[in-house]
């Protein structure tokens, strides 16, 4: 053996370079990825469509905080008429949730898959689901108002028949999602459709029933106090009163008592919520549910009598849910709600009569919009429409760099400390406490007419809706893997770009999109109150009674709006 085999021997060989640990390609990555570079690529285009810059944006703020200037301190002079408007928003909330509860339950059976008589059924259920949902509030509310006049019963007309596109929606979901199980073993004894939905599909689908009329009934709070603005009766007709006529300080006032409603409604719903849905939970594990009287007088009495064969007698009691724990706490709140509603019916004074009345002048204006006339505006339509699109990719974007940093310092395990947490999640209150509709009314009054000022309005809408979903989500992400990076010395900031966001990265571009979605809807309708878009030409033919105009225009928003809609859907199924 020479000299040089033994230093070859000797000499360790050089070692492999380990290869860049990389999370693998997936469908799902490409996918992310695709729609991060689609809204980017979007939002560019909409920056340019609307001439939005940087100039224009702190020049923005700076004619706020002047509007502002001349707002402070408040003027309280017509705090009775607000209070007295602001709870007139509120019946005309109650109703028109109501209205949607009872129109949205036979749809959302002809809905569904399980529960439709005919797929014909199905169809033309489904088509006024979808209709009355792409379609926003305030724009049936100014054409309701067009058609039975100024009051609060287009409002109630509007936030009704708005309201069906979701309930219905979730109501069908629900349904179509019910163990089959119960309603096979009904039928098999015998009982008829509808005995079997009463006794084994409408028990499976209540929770969902009562949790989606709470939210339906948050939302609609916040929507009727925009709807006096087109004349929809509410507190909205009030503040563009003394906005129109520069009393800034008492319009200040307003804003200041809507925000105060809208926060105490909300802290409310969500209390009453929490206790309905979690009576469940209450009373599991307690002590096992005591018979109702009338159940024990029974099972007396028939102790009482002969028994005339061996055979043992039905007991009731067996069968009959005893009413304790969560019967009793819904029906206390079913009784509270149906008092509630009862009052307000009482309060609006809306005589049934003219209700009635009122669908045959609705049916009449919405003949009047048929057949749809493309040519009077012109081009003004898609214009209008691509600026709305602009102006929500836009505020999305923007709102979504408020939002992210926002969201993080309001998410209980990601916060630098209690304080931190608390106020995060104060400020996010404050941010959706005031209607995106009001706050363009004032964005509009500081710095003029124009998308610009809608899109402001729509960041900090999106601001305070976004970083909520963001602080959820990042609440529920798995610890062990945020352990393991903490473990390797790694930062707070570095630990929360590694282990955090990557786990929370699928559930926030879901929720960018219903975001941009959400948006979307909302910045059809910034032109009423001058924030751009197409609401400005659709108030304008509704003004000057152009109906077929104004069909045309409906028809653009709904294909839209829509097609937008099902997009957004289909990229979040794929994602989540």
């Amino acid at each position: 053996m020479t000299d040089v085999d033994v230093l070859d021997r000797a000499t360790p060989a050089p070692p492999t370079p380990t290869p860049r640990l990389r999370p693998p390609l997936t469908r799902q990555r490409v996918l992310l990825r695709l729609v991060v570079v689609g809204f980017l690529a979007a939002t560019v285009w909409g920056w340019w469509y609307i001439d939005m810059s940087f100039t224009a944006i702190f020049s923005g703020l700076g004619d706020m905080w002047n509007l502002l200037g001349r707002m402070f301190p408040p003027d309280f002079e017509d705090l009775d008429r607000a209070i007295e408007l602001t709870f007139e928003t509120l019946w005309m909330a109650v109703i028109g949730t109501a209205m949607a509860i009872v129109l949205s339950v036979p749809l959302a059976f002809g809905a569904a898959r399980n529960t439709t008589p005919h797929p014909a059924v199905m169809a033309v259920c489904r088509g006024v689901i979808v209709a009355t949902r792409a379609i926003p509030d305030l724009i049936f509310a100014a054409i309701f108002v067009r058609a039975v006049g100024i009051g609060v019963l287009p409002g109630i007309l509007a936030l009704g028949l708005h309201s069906i596109g979701m309930v219905g929606k979730l109501f069908a979901d629900a349904i179509e999602q019910i163990d089959e199980r119960p309603r096979d073993a009904v039928v098999s004894v015998g009982a008829t459709k509808w005995q079997a939905i009463v006794t084994s599909v409408l028990p499976q689908v209540m929770p969902s029933m009562i949790a989606t009329t709470l939210y339906r009934l948050d939302i609609n709070l916040r929507s009727s106090t925009v709807l006096g603005i087109v004349g929809a009766g509410g507190v909205g007709f009030l503040l563009q009163q003394k906005l129109r006529s520069l009393q800034y300080d008492q319009a200040l006032a307003i804003v200041v008592v809507i925000f105060v409603f809208i926060t105490l409604m909300e802290f409310l719903s969500a209390a009453v919520r929490s206790t309905l849905l979690g009576a469940d939970r209450a009373q599991a594990g307690r002590r096992a549910p005591r018979a109702s009287v009338g159940a024990a007088l029974f099972h007396r009495f028939r102790k009482a009598r002969p028994e005339s064969d061996g055979m043992d007698p039905f007991d009731r009691a067996t069968v009959r849910p005893p009413f304790v724990g969560e019967r009793r706490v819904k029906a206390v709140y079913g009784a509270l709600f149906a008092a509630l509603l009862g009052y307000a019916l009482w309060a609006v004074r809306l005589d049934p009569v003219e209700l009635f009345q009122s669908i045959g002048k609705i049916w009449e204006v919405t003949l009047r919009l048929f057949p749809p006339d493309f040519s009077t505006a012109g081009d003004g339509i898609w214009t209008g429409m691509l600026e709305s699109i602009a102006v929500a990719f836009v505020a999305t974007f923007l709102g979504t760099i408020v939002s992210v940093p926002l969201g993080l310092l309001a998410a209980r395990n990601v916060a630098v400390n209690r304080t931190v947490y608390a106020i995060s999640r104060v400020f996010i209150v404050f941010l959706r406490g005031i209607p995106e509709l009001i706050v363009a009314v004032l964005f509009v009054s500081a710095i003029g007419l124009g998308p610009v000022a809608g899109s402001f309005a729509l960041v900090v809408g999106t601001a305070g809706f976004f970083a909520k979903l963001i602080a959820d989500a990042v609440e529920e992400v798995d610890p062990i893997p945020r352990e393991a990076v903490f473990a390797t010395g790694a930062t707070r900031l570095q630990e929360t770009g590694v282990s955090v966001l990557p786990q929370a990265m699928p559930s926030l571009v879901g929720n960018l999109l219903y975001v941009l979605d959400i948006n979307l809807r909302v910045s059809t309708v910034l032109g009423i109150v001058g924030g751009g878009g197409i609401g400005f030409l659709l108030f304008n033919s509704l003004r000057v009674l152009q109906w077929q105009t104004t069909g045309a225009i409906l028809i653009v928003i709904f294909v839209v709006v829509y097609a937008i809609e099902l997009l957004a859907g289909w990229v979040r199924k794929q994602i989540l």
